[in-house]
């Protein structure tokens, strides 16, 4: 009799072990799955930084761009000016008041005799357009119409906020800000994912701060596009 319940107690201790190391096992693999969707969703941020501040650069208006459909295409079809340069300044030149600008514009102008005064003959400076894509996502195997697309999110898309905000000396800047909310890229990842989208949400709330991952602040306190995890 003794002997049967401890063969009981004994398979009771060895399943309530599998239990606990099959519970903790779970948890360490929740937390890698969250972690590599959220550098996934960071990556993707930063590729949007990028398209984003590129396409301020050739804004007529400077500022950044709200529309994905507009956003996409420029990622598309867009150049990125690529500045040659041959030649550098010596102290001499430099000492006769000679700036890369003055030294463009004389070479520009094709004087040979300023050219020789200046000794210029092997300066250069001119500007060749190349394309955006190939420049920001090389190598990256990325469909640029998927780039609005939040990973792991079944569809939903970034939120871009891009407007004008005036800063405390009375400045005007064109800010931006890109988010993707924990809600979307941890969808499908069963009670552990409600639990901590729910648990990250109130917490998030309670600091003031986002629910997610960002880049950018569109209202007070603009941060050079800088990721909310940085």
């Amino acid at each position: 009799m003794r002997k049967g319940i401890n063969a009981v107690l004994t398979v009771c201790v060895v399943l309530l072990a599998v239990i606990c190391w099959r519970s903790i096992q779970d948890d360490i693999n929740f937390d890698k799955d969250v972690s590599y969707r959220e550098a996934q969703v960071k990556a993707r941020l930063m590729q949007i930084k990028d398209l984003e501040e590129a396409y301020k650069q050739q804004n007529v208006e400077g500022a950044y761009c709200a529309n994905w459909d507009v956003l996409t295409a420029f990622a598309k079809n867009g150049k990125l000016p690529v500045v040659i340069k041959e030649g550098v300044l010596s102290d001499e030149q430099m000492e006769k008041g000679l700036t890369e600008a003055k030294a463009a514009v004389i070479i520009n102008s094709g004087d040979e005799k300023a050219i020789a005064e200046y000794k210029l003959q092997g300066f250069r400076r001119d500007t060749a357009w190349v394309s955006l894509a190939d420049s920001l996502y090389k190598g990256m195997n990325l469909n640029l119409d998927s780039i609005r697309y939040i990973p792991f999110a079944e569809g939903d898309t970034f939120e871009i906020v891009a407007v004008p905000n005036t800063t405390k000396s009375g400045a005007i800047i064109q800010v931006m800000e890109c988010n993707a909310p924990i809600a979307s890229y941890l969808k499908g990842m069963g009670k552990l994912g409600d639990r901590m989208i729910a648990n990250r949400t109130l917490e998030a709330d309670k600091m003031g701060n986002y629910a997610g991952l960002k880049i950018g602040e569109a209202g007070n306190g603009w941060n050079n596009n800088a990721g909310n995890w940085e």
